[in-house]
């Protein structure tokens, strides 16, 4: 089971987006049971960053932590979405 949090500046409005999004295309890829939903605002998760798995954010996430971080951009614009969910996949299934 990962644990993936879902983050943005403020942990409202582009988070929610992200996380339906996302919770949308696991199930549609049977692959919501494999993983735990978080969504918060970047100010108050910096400190738990390591309790993660994965991390998805549209904003900066310090760099320690770039190796297990997808920037949502993709699903915000539109361009670029089958490489993201590519991605996601991989880290879940790794």
């Amino acid at each position: 089971m990962k644990n993936v949090m879902v983050m943005c500046g403020t942990g409202i409005a582009t988070s929610t987006l992200v996380t339906t999004t996302v919770k949308e295309w696991l199930a549609d890829n049977s692959l919501e049971n494999l993983v735990v939903m978080h969504q918060g605002k970047i100010a108050d998760e910096i400190g738990r960053l390591d309790e993660f798995d994965i991390l998805i954010s549209t904003t900066a996430v310090p760099d320690e932590h770039s190796d297990k971080c997808l920037m949502s951009l993709p699903l915000l614009q539109g361009i670029g979405v089958e490489d993201f969910y590519g991605q996601l996949e991989d880290m879940i299934r790794s």
